[in-house]
């Protein structure tokens, strides 16, 4: 057979079935892009332009080359921000500085969790490591400091600078003043030296967190031995195994994967010891004070009461899902039926499924990848009038040949940036749903051009097969919404500065643009537009919508119940020193703040690694989902396609970055100011059963 019939024959038999199925439904061009088979595309003379179109990164020895030329121009900025005249150009200088660093930085730290090969991902790591350290040496530079002070201390120059121009001066003065700028010679050593060790306690932390445990194989009973990984004379235990119906495997491994560490626990004390003292060193009460300046909660005073007023007003609904789910152990096992936490996430997950049905399989073959990209382009063309657009990247430019490459556009802006979606599963990739910006968005003063943001969508789903597109999940769905949440924040900010373009904001504020996503993807009027049968072209049927939505209240309270415990935790840990074991804080906060019974030789805190991205602000999660839920019923739930409300959204909310405070956001979007009891409320509402579901059920 020649070259050319054989690729023939290959494209045919690829996108067979998806031209079978055109005859039942008809994708638009973003949605066959993703409902086909990625195949590759050999063209030896296509010139190899770089990850992410940078030439240098054509190899992974790249990586050195860039580093080097982002810090020469690094040295002259420096030069150009001390030596400018203060005003805007010097916060220009600022910003520019940061973004040269920010465009290898970011990139890096990208590739070097995400990137099949070793070499391109030792590379990354070495480009992050010696940026890290040119960044530490920034933050404690005094001349540059003192150009920045200069301006921000002369009440006349700073009352010329525009709204975004003096809040990105405040900010970068700020990353100076927790760096110990401040202080005397040997004080500002200390801190650097505490920053420094940080950095080394924060990553062995974050490494030890994902280890596995293990036991001796006769430890376990031998009918139980397939549920764990094999390692010779040992089980290998590497997670919690929440969903498994078997309760003594769930016991076993909650025992075994969190059983103390005593190295573990030792770098996380001396990692919160070491937090707390560089807190004290550069003028704050406790790490959690100077982890909150900037958000919308303020303080960690504001944060416990938030987080204690929630508890109280979930107390009775808490108890009842706990005695739900006592119940439902004691009619699945009798002879043990006892409420332990390992049980917490499995019999509530059983409970959902028997009152409302709503297994998952059932819901798949609506929702194709390419039908959930269709209703996300077509969500965002009806509220922002922005387009999705596939695009064929050049040679090179990623770094897995199924990766897609999409172009925002938007019906009057032209082309707002571009989103790269790894979609799909592959060894040593993390199993973590991600966002990460490449390229942060910001006006050059240098080219008269708004530098376009660059962003990865990182999930990991099944690859389609000669027969079926990659079907998702109801919760994949959710989670391919809120990270496209995020990625939307990235593409529609337009912010004059890099500092703070996009998700470059307060982290109790970051999650609102992904979390109000959730909601419209549990939207039967959203949903309506593009779940259909992969084959036959059914709609998703309204009911089944309806359950969906109401399961989620089942167990809701408890649920909620087990975050604030977390987020408690993460305030305590980073509050002023305790004098006991980090242990010990847990077993009263979860006496305190959750109820199940604490496991005895159990460390949960070890697998915490939130500790290391959120420390003091694990909070963040609770705080914006009730900010979500707010915008979504006063301004989405009457007509979630209102185009008029999306713009509103757009300019009050996601187009300031991080360079409005964030409360002002909130705001301006639902014209008022709310309280925290309105936050709390607002979480509560969404735990009251819609009885329209059960007479769409009944009728059905």
């Amino acid at each position: 057979m020649s070259a050319c019939k054989r690729l023939l024959y290959f494209v045919r038999q690829r996108s067979l079935w998806t031209h079978v199925r055109r005859n039942v439904t008809t994708w638009s061009p973003v949605a066959a892009a993703f409902n086909a088979k990625p195949h590759r595309r050999l063209n030896l003379i296509e010139k190899n332009v770089g990850l992410f179109g940078v030439p240098e990164l054509s190899c992974h020895a790249g990586f050195q080359a860039a580093t080097e030329t982002a810090l020469k121009n690094t040295e002259r900025l420096v030069g150009k921000a001390c030596s400018c005249s203060p005003g805007v150009e010097t916060v220009e200088s600022f910003d520019q500085l940061s973004d040269g660093l920010c465009k290898v930085a970011d990139l890096a730290d990208f590739v070097k969790v995400a990137h099949p090969d070793p070499a391109f991902r030792e590379a990354a790591e070495k480009t992050c490591i010696e940026i890290g350290t040119v960044v530490e040496k920034l933050n404690t530079n005094v001349k540059l400091c003192k150009s920045l002070k200069i301006l921000l201390d002369n009440p006349d120059i700073v009352a010329q600078l525009d709204p975004n121009t003096r809040k990105v001066a405040e900010l970068f003065m700020f990353d100076f003043e927790i760096s110990g700028i401040h202080l005397d010679d040997k004080l500002r050593k200390e801190a650097v030296a505490l920053h420094v060790k940080l950095l080394d306690l924060n990553n062995e932390f974050l490494v030890g967190s994902h280890l596995p445990n293990r036991i001796a194989r006769s430890a376990i009973p031998e009918h139980l031995h397939m549920h764990f990984a094999d390692e010779g004379s040992f089980i290998q235990v590497g997670g919690l195994h929440a969903d498994s119906p078997n309760d003594l495997v769930r016991e076993i491994a909650y025992r075994i994967y969190l059983y103390p560490n005593a190295d573990l626990m030792d770098c996380l004390e001396e990692l919160l010891k070491c937090r707390y003292k560089l807190a004290k060193l550069v003028g704050y009460d406790s790490y959690g004070h100077r982890a909150l300046k900037g958000t919308m909660a303020k303080t960690p005073e504001t944060v416990m009461s938030f987080l204690q007023l929630l508890t109280d007003k979930l107390s009775d609904r808490t108890a009842k899902d706990f005695k739900m789910m006592r119940n439902m152990k004691k009619k699945l096992n009798p002879r043990n039926s006892e409420l332990m936490p390992w049980d917490h996430p499995y019999l509530s997950g059983v409970l959902r499924a028997e009152r409302y049905n709503i297994e998952p399989s059932l819901y798949s073959p609506y929702l194709s990848l390419g039908a959930c990209m269709e209703g996300l382009n077509n969500l965002f063309s009806q509220l922002y009038g922005v387009s999705l657009m596939s695009e064929h990247p050049s040679a090179g430019e990623v770094w897995s040949e199924d990766v897609r490459k999409l172009a925002v556009v938007h019906e009057t802006e032209g082309l707002l940036g571009y989103i790269y979606c790894d979609f799909y599963h592959r060894q040593d990739k993390p199993q973590q749903d991600c966002h990460f910006t490449i390229r942060g968005g910001r006006w050059c003063q240098e080219t008269g051009q708004y530098q376009l943001p660059v962003v990865v969508l990182m999930l990991s789903l099944p690859h389609p097969t000669k027969s079926a597109p990659t079907l998702l999940t109801p919760g994949m769905m959710e989670n391919l919404f809120h990270e496209m949440g995020h990625a939307m924040h990235s593409m529609l900010g337009r912010t004059r500065y890099q500092h703070v373009t996009g998700t470059r904001c307060a982290t109790d504020f970051a999650e609102v643009p992904s979390i109000l996503m959730e909601y419209f993807a549990t939207d039967y009027r959203v949903l309506s537009q593009f779940a259909r049968h992969y084959e036959t072209g059914q709609p998703l049927p309204e009911s089944m919508v309806a359950r969906l939505c109401e399961s989620k209240k089942v167990c809701g309270a408890a649920d909620i119940q087990l975050q604030i415990f977390y987020a408690v935790l993460d305030q305590i840990y980073h509050s002023k020193p305790q004098n006991r074991s980090t242990t010990e804080i847990l077993k009263e906060m979860q006496q305190k703040f959750y109820g199940l019974p604490y496991t005895p030789n159990t460390a949960w805190q070890l697998r915490f690694s939130h500790l290391i991205g959120y420390g003091a602000k694990y909070y963040s999660y609770l705080m914006s989902r009730a900010v979500a839920s707010m915008v979504w019923k006063q301004c989405f739930v009457q007509d979630p396609l209102n185009r008029d409300m999306g713009e509103r959204y757009r300019q009050e909310m996601l187009a300031h970055g991080g360079a409005k405070e964030p409360m002002l956001m909130v705001e301006g979007m639902l014209k008022r100011r709310p309280t925290m009891e309105d936050f709390v409320d607002a979480l509560v509402s969404e735990l009251n059963p819609n009885f329209e579901t059960f007479i769409m059920d009944s009728e059905s």
